[in-house]
């Protein structure tokens, strides 16, 4: 457990990466004791320094939740950060790599509500209930830790390692089966990977519960015409200036960024 005083050093540390684009050591090298709980109050610190200057939550996103990277990290859960209005990208403008450390993408399957979730004790049922659609999306994650070597605590202080998203029109998440959406990822026409979306707790839904919950013990809630990204289908793939990356879904459509 660390100090208030490390906390806030931490979070300096993290945000003069970002803004300078200039990786730093891990922030379990650099602070051993820091734990999940930590690493949280290091996100939320930034977090708060953003909203304070004039920044919109758009969403949130959840991480590590594919069983093979909770293994890979020693974790049971999955971790989360925030989607903010300025990391929202659109499909027709480039995104310049340069204004990120390491950049890649990760192919998922998004939802926006249409209604406020409730939090503790958030369902599969609920999670339906509130959703307007079923998107497609494409997540630009990026780590303020050098060569990404991150370990939990790195990732979730790192606001877990969010930098954007883009997402397509979709469809109501009654007109589909969701566990079992096939995604593909094509980089300049050209396969990259594939995977589908039960690759995500065995149904995306899931993850989506668990954020509800997982905020509210933060007193945080998700609202109706947040974006939620609730794990990628895919492994993510590093981008570089002149790629375009398109997300081919069943029964969703598809989505690309173009960098430059």
């Amino acid at each position: 457990m660390l100090t208030q005083d490390d906390r806030r050093r931490a979070a300096d540390l993290l945000l003069a990466a970002e803004l300078r684009r200039t990786p730093i050591a891990p922030l379990t090298e650099l602070f051993p004791a820091i734990d999940a709980v930590d690493a949280y109050e290091i996100q939320l610190i930034n977090m708060r320094r953003r909203f304070e200057t004039g920044a919109v939550v758009n969403g949130h996103k959840v991480g590590l939740s594919s069983k093979a990277m909770q293994q890979m990290m020693g974790v049971e859960e999955p971790d989360y950060g925030h989607l903010l209005a300025e990391m929202e990208l659109r499909q027709d403008v480039p995104v310049v790599a340069a204004r990120y450390c390491c950049p890649r993408v990760e192919v998922e399957v998004g939802f926006v509500l249409g209604k406020d979730l409730p939090g503790d004790g958030c369902t599969v049922e609920d999670v339906l209930d509130a959703t307007e659609r079923v998107v497609p999306a494409l997540e630009l994650i990026d780590s303020r830790i050098s060569d990404w070597k991150i370990g939990l605590a790195d990732t979730i202080a790192d606001n877990a390692s969010s930098a954007g998203y883009v997402i397509g029109e979709g469809v109501a998440p009654d007109s589909l089966d969701l566990t079992a959406i096939e995604a593909t990822l094509y980089r300049d026409g050209e396969h990259v990977v594939a995977g589908r979306s039960d690759a995500v707790l065995g149904n995306p839904v899931t993850a989506v519960a668990w954020l509800a919950g997982k905020v509210a013990s933060f007193g945080v809630r998700l609202h109706a015409g947040h974006v939620i990204l609730p794990g990628s289908c895919t492994r993510a793939i590093d981008v570089a200036a002149g790629q375009t990356f398109t997300a081919e879904f069943t029964g969703l459509g598809s989505v690309s960024l173009t960098f430059t």
